[in-house]
Order: structure tokens, then sequence, then C-alpha cells
């Protein structure tokens, strides 16, 4: 299933390992792609080179939203253009 595709800072993660998502990058994807956040939503995270599926949670202690990710389920972004190809 294909999520919606969000840019994400993978070097801005909180104490629990969870993507902050609150930089420029990642305000103007939401913003074109008229995304809302909410707890529970799928997204698929993205930077130059890494992707990765993630779900958004409301983080009470920062008071920001961020996306719990599985760290050892990072994609290589060029892994995929190459499969895509074949």
């Amino acid at each position: 299933m294909s999520y919606p595709r969000i840019f994400a800072d993978f070097h801005n993660a909180d104490e629990q390992s969870r993507l902050r998502l609150n930089c420029v990058g990642t305000i103007e994807d939401l913003s074109r792609q008229n995304i809302k956040l909410q707890n529970g939503k799928l997204l698929t995270l993205y930077s130059e080179e890494l992707e990765v599926d993630g779900v958004v949670q409301y983080s009470e202690e920062e008071s920001l939203w961020v996306a719990a990710i599985d760290w050892k389920l990072l994609r290589q972004v060029e892994d995929m253009l190459v499969q895509a190809t074949v």
C-alpha cells in the first residue's frame, strides 16, 4: 500500500528514536499535499537517499508531531528506482 510521501530529516530524531516532523521540507510537503497530521496516520518519510514508512504520533513532551519508524526497515531510494526500471 502507498502512503503520502513526506520529507523528513533523519538526523532530527527524539530520545525515543521517532522522527520530528517540524523541519521546513516536512511542513512544505504537508502543506502542498494538504495533509493534516493526526495520531495513527501512516506516512512514507523520505530524505535524499532514504525512505521508510512511519506512524504519526503527538509528542506531549515536546509539543510537536513525530513519526515512529522501524530504523531497521530504512530503504535506499536508489535501490527502489533500480527495481522500478527492471
